[in-house]
């Protein structure tokens, strides 16, 4: 098989694989997901590696709806409370410091998302809302996920940003806001 053919191959594989995951997608959650996040007064986000890299840019993205957003590592983050909503990228479903980091959230009065790839874990289950990515994800246990040929989590994680990018654009409409109001949000000093 030639480079052309294997490259191909894989691209037809990968976007096959995506395609089942947001065929599986379960409608009604990711709805409720989406009402969750627009009626929040402020949204905190969390997620490690990979995930987090999703996780990150899908709070950028939250922002530029006009959300006040804050990644939960950087140093100018202030604390959490009732109104709040804490959304966590916790694709195995037990991350150790994540999982810390949901618990901590039960006492603030803040209420849990969790994005997950195994979905029957113990800190998905004690979450407010969640969001399940029917995806392979690294150390998953979940039967029900799209299995892959790529390496580790690659599926979900990858999945995670396609996913992401069309919540933003489904709460731009349900927020009624254009692309020129999220882009004059952007940062101006670049």
């Amino acid at each position: 098989m030639t480079f052309t053919e294997r490259y191909q191959k894989y691209v037809k594989t990968i976007l096959s694989e995506n395609e089942a995951v947001f065929l599986n997608q379960d409608m009604e959650e990711l709805q409720n997901f989406i009402f969750a996040i627009k009626r929040s007064e402020r949204l905190f986000v969390v997620g490690a590696g990979r995930e987090g890299i999703a996780a990150r840019s899908f709070a950028m993205r939250l922002m530029h709806l006009g959300k006040e957003t804050y990644w939960l590592w950087d140093d100018t983050t202030p604390g959490m409370k009732e109104g709040d909503l804490c959304l966590m990228v916790n694709g195995s479903g037990k991350i150790g410091h994540i999982d810390y980091l949901a618990e901590q959230t039960l006492h603030t009065g803040a209420e849990l998302g969790i994005i997950t790839g195994a979905p029957k874990e113990r800190i998905p289950q004690v979450a407010d809302h969640v969001l399940f990515v029917p995806a392979a994800v690294y150390k998953g246990t979940d039967s029900r996920v799209i299995q892959s040929i790529q390496p580790m989590g690659n599926l979900f994680e990858q999945h995670l940003f396609l996913l992401f990018d069309i919540i933003v654009m489904l709460l731009k409409e349900e927020m009624g806001l254009s692309y020129e109001q999220m882009e004059s949000r952007h940062r101006n000093i670049e």
